[in-house]
């Protein structure tokens, strides 16, 4: 007969639970100039470390700090490159004016991820349902907007308005292996940024998409 548990007296009295993560995520943009949709790839990867330290006695609520690290693409409308006096330009696409098989703007970025975990778990129990609400402090380390038309290929590795400080909210929850998920940006991604239409530029992302930790 299958068990979802083993003999108490096999228990480790000091467990500690999901110190490793691995997410995929499904990249939605907020706040952004009228006219710029979601176009093509816009997703994201993420991995990394939690130091698990519970703070009760039954071991089920916790503190959890670590390193991550993230990649995540947006497809989207926005075109970012620059003019002849290197100034950054920000235009907003029409798909049916301009014929371009991508345009897309991508970050990665070392993290540091703080939770606040709540779980039913025991030191002898394998599955357990889990809610983690937390927060994430990330340094955008590489990013580049990529544009691709027949003849013609823009890459924007150098953008002055663009916020390397990436601040988020997060949560997951879930039962035993499959976790949902859920980043939402709290600070846009450019500072100081109009369209050539006179628009401002906040750019924010929703995430959402599934979360699996290891111990």
């Amino acid at each position: 007969m299958a068990q979802d548990t083993i003999p108490s007296d096999l228990g480790d009295a000091k467990y500690r639970e999901d110190q490793f993560y691995v997410g995929a995520t499904y990249n939605l943009l907020t706040n952004v100039p009228s006219g710029v949709d979601i176009r093509g790839l816009s997703g994201g990867i993420q991995f990394g470390y939690l130091r698990d330290m519970p703070i009760n006695t039954k071991r089920n609520v916790a503190i959890a700090v670590g390193l991550g690290f993230s990649f995540n693409e947006f497809g989207q409308t926005l075109f970012i490159g620059e003019d002849t006096n290197d100034e950054t330009i920000f235009t907003v696409l029409d798909d049916s004016e301009v014929d371009y098989s991508r345009n897309r703007f991508s970050t990665a970025a070392v993290e540091l991820p703080i939770e606040f975990r709540w779980r039913s778990s025991t030191a002898t129990t394998y599955r357990f349902w889990r809610v983690y609400a937390g927060f994430r402090a990330g340094y955008t380390y590489w990013y580049k907007a990529s544009f691709k038309q027949s003849g013609n290929n823009v890459n924007q590795t150098s953008i002055p308005e663009f916020e390397k400080l990436r601040l988020g909210t997060t949560l997951s929850f879930g039962y035993n292996t499959f976790n949902f998920f859920a980043y939402y940006s709290v600070n846009p991604f450019f500072k100081n940024a109009v369209t050539t239409t006179g628009e401002s530029v906040k750019f924010q992302t929703i995430s959402v998409g599934l979360m699996f930790y290891i111990l």
